[in-house]
């Protein structure tokens, strides 16, 4: 069994409060929280353990980033197929009926506006909601769901 030699030390309060909530978090004494902190300070290997840890965080950190990559490229798609759509199939508007279409518009948008706003409220996410609501389907399989949006784009009044 090895001996121990105790040494008194004195803390600033809120340091011995981590090492406090620490030692309660992980089930061990108060002692060995900073025995090991002590020993990884004064060994040789902190810097590799470090660099270890930074490692793995940058790699969380890119995946995270191509996941965002992937989501702006799928949201900017869809934005532009949409208004594709939307400038192709909307007939032009008759002077006697804009003034009308503008106020409808305008009603348009405030419900749209408030649904963002709750939306974004929630934390829902409409690629999130999207990836969960569609099922998987394989190319094999796309053929038999009617028109691509490539087919109506090409023509509108399918």
């Amino acid at each position: 069994m090895t001996t121990r030699t105790r040494m008194n030390i004195y803390f600033d309060p809120e340091l011995l409060k981590q090492v406090e909530m620490l030692a309660l978090r992980r089930n061990v004494s108060k002692s060995a929280i900073v025995e090991a902190a002590v020993a990884s300070f004064l060994s040789g290997d902190a810097a590799d353990r470090l660099e270890a840890a930074m490692s793995r965080r940058l790699d969380r950190i890119g995946r995270q980033m191509d996941m965002l990559d992937e989501d702006l490229a799928v949201l900017g798609e869809t934005v532009s197929l949409f208004v594709y759509f939307w400038l192709a199939a909307t007939p032009p508007q008759p002077e006697s009926a804009q003034a009308s279409a503008r106020a409808k518009g305008a009603e348009r948008f405030e419900g749209f506006m408030q649904t963002l706003g709750k939306r974004l409220a929630t934390g829902d996410r409409f690629l999130k909601e999207l990836s969960r609501d569609m099922p998987a389907f394989s190319t094999q399989d796309e053929p038999s769901r009617g028109a691509s949006i490539d087919d109506i784009l090409k023509n509108p009044s399918r």
